[in-house]
């Protein structure tokens, strides 16, 4: 069996494979103040749960945007698992172009997405990433990676609308319920949050095909993906929530056959 752990700034979603059968995907908050112990507890009851054995693992793979994680998150992992462990960084092999001015910074989430993409769908491809931070990134027809965008996400958003103005609550976008004109304060903020986020997905749809000169393959991925996706006018956006775990696990593969 295979862990897959990627980091994100709110959750650790971590994914078993067997054979190349994903047994299954779970989440765990981010805590970068929690201890290595805390996390190799947290894993083995996972293990537990889903009937996983700690001694069963060939391998594991770790793809994080918290640095000060890494470190505590491979002994966790040494300490359930025993087993090899791989870090998605600039050393790794992951089968990319990329063409960005330093391609050694180019973050560890935005290359599992894109490693998935190019493996299983049409080029060129252009990848949402909805979680703490909303994503975009470009592959070209051959599958090189050439940039992207980055913007505040859903949640990071409404957070300081709600911190930075007096009379503005906290809402949960939740509970949207396709308000297009808002009669009182919290739908007129959901509906702005949401329908704002879709039609900026729509706008830069169309950019960044405009750029890349035919029509390229939409997909989106991250925690708030599902939610706003139902609400935007482009056709045929993939929701596939479980690409940056398999791209993991490709990279894992990758990396562990050219040994």
């Amino acid at each position: 069996m295979i862990l897959t752990v990627d980091v994100g700034n709110t959750n650790i979603v971590l994914s078993v494979y067997d054979q190349d059968q994903r047994l299954f995907t779970s989440r765990i908050a981010t805590q970068a103040s929690k201890m290595e112990d805390e996390y190799a507890v947290d894993m083995m009851n996972l293990f537990r749960l889903y009937g996983c054995e700690s001694a069963s693992f060939e391998g594991a793979i770790l793809s994080t945007v918290v640095p000060q994680l890494v470190g505590v998150l491979r002994r966790a992992i040494d300490r359930v698992c025993s087993c090899r462990v791989y870090v998605v960084s600039s050393g790794i092999k992951t089968g990319l172009n990329i063409k960005l001015d330093n391609p050694g910074v180019v973050g560890a989430d935005l290359v599992c997405g894109a490693v998935a993409a190019k493996r299983r769908y049409p080029m060129p491809c252009i990848i949402f990433d909805l979680g703490t931070a909303t994503t975009i990134s470009a592959l070209d027809a051959n599958g090189a990676f050439l940039g992207g965008s980055i913007f505040p996400g859903v949640r990071v958003s409404l957070h300081a609308l709600s911190t930075a103005t007096a009379q503005l609550p906290h809402i949960d976008p939740d509970a949207f319920h396709d308000v297009i004109i808002g009669t009182n304060t919290i739908d007129s903020m959901r509906s702005g949050v949401i329908l704002g986020n879709a039609s900026m997905m729509d706008g830069m749809i169309e950019r960044y095909r405009s750029v890349l000169g035919q029509e390229a393959t939409v997909v989106a991925t991250g925690g708030m993906a599902e939610l706003i996706l139902p609400y935007c006018k482009t056709k045929g956006i993939v929701l596939d929530t479980d690409l940056l775990s398999d791209g993991l696990y490709m990279l894992y593969k990758l990396n562990s056959k050219s040994e």
